[in-house]
């Protein structure tokens, strides 16, 4: 396990021996959250790495990551535990448990927010609560409960009680607004599109057996491409999935064939895919070499 970092600088380079490339403001909102031990949340569109910083922090910490994946009809039941009922059921018929047996521990299925509130070798994991905005507001009030005091009751069981909080990251892609309510308890941060300097370094540290010619090429069109009125713009995932699609094709540069061939792998709806046909790829390729000139 590795300590917490002391500093902004110590944590910048703790991110990138995990292989983020982090900017400055995000370093220092990461590092402030691990220091006083606030939630922090994370909102910025789709594929800008929200998520990887969770995985980054675990693995540069040597902390279990455990994520809460946020989906619509999500409530408070199914993300801290549920009970074996199968098992239990099974126990009745064997009668190998009495009635106050069937609701202890060996029968309790923890679900993401019950084990992050048990002690866990090597440390307080890292607690991920992914898309939140995907939920309801009753789950974010049951949320900022369990936040404020690192708790969670079960009724047949009480409750259970953090021995050291988590680190926890939640992050949105703003497809609604969470309550002010949640975001006050929270260090907060917009995650953007990188610029250029910075997608280049992503790029290289994520796809190293890109050449450097292309990979200039490719982030340059990525950062031509978002400027276009798309549907969804494609993230920094989708620059790194498409320079290592082009190495899989052997391919050493750009040219407007290339770009129709494998749009697939930066655009993921057929409208946007639509608008890049023809020319408008090679103009937006020679925007992307002039740029680079």
């Amino acid at each position: 396990m590795t300590r917490i970092p002391a500093s902004i600088d110590e944590t910048e380079t703790l991110l990138t021996g995990a292989g983020y490339v982090s900017s400055r403001a995000l370093s220092t909102v990461v590092f402030l959250s691990l220091k006083l031990g606030r939630p922090l949340f994370l909102e910025g569109e789709a594929g800008v790495g929200k998520t990887e910083i969770a995985k980054a922090i675990a693995s540069a910490l040597g902390r279990r990551l455990i994520r809460l994946q946020c989906y619509e009809g999500l409530d408070a039941a199914s993300a801290v535990y549920e009970w074996n009922f199968a098992a239990q059921m099974l126990a009745i018929r064997a009668e190998d448990a009495k009635s106050d047996d069937l609701f202890s521990d060996k029968y309790l299925i923890a679900r993401p927010l019950l084990e992050a509130m048990r002690p866990q070798e090597g440390g307080a994991p890292v607690l991920l609560i992914d898309e939140l905005d995907r939920t309801d507001e009753p789950f974010e009030a049951f949320l900022l409960e369990a936040l404020s005091d690192f708790q969670v009751t079960i009724p047949e069981l009480g409750t259970v009680r953090a021995p050291e909080p988590p680190i926890v990251i939640l992050t949105s892609n703003r497809t609604r607004e969470v309550h002010d309510a949640l975001k006050r308890r929270c260090l907060y941060h917009w995650v953007d599109y990188p610029d250029f300097e910075r997608e280049m370094e992503i790029v290289t540290a994520r796809a190293p057996e890109a050449a450097e010619a292309l990979s200039r090429e490719v982030v340059a069109f990525v950062q031509a491409l978002r400027g276009e009125d798309l549907f969804k713009k494609p993230g920094v995932a989708e620059t790194i999935d498409w320079a290592k699609c082009l190495v899989a094709l052997d391919h050493l540069e750009l040219s407007p064939q290339v770009i129709s061939d494998t749009l697939g792998a930066i655009l993921k709806y057929q409208d946007d895919i639509q608008k890049l046909q023809g020319s408008e790829a090679k103009r937006l390729l020679d925007e992307a070499r002039a740029g680079l000139a």
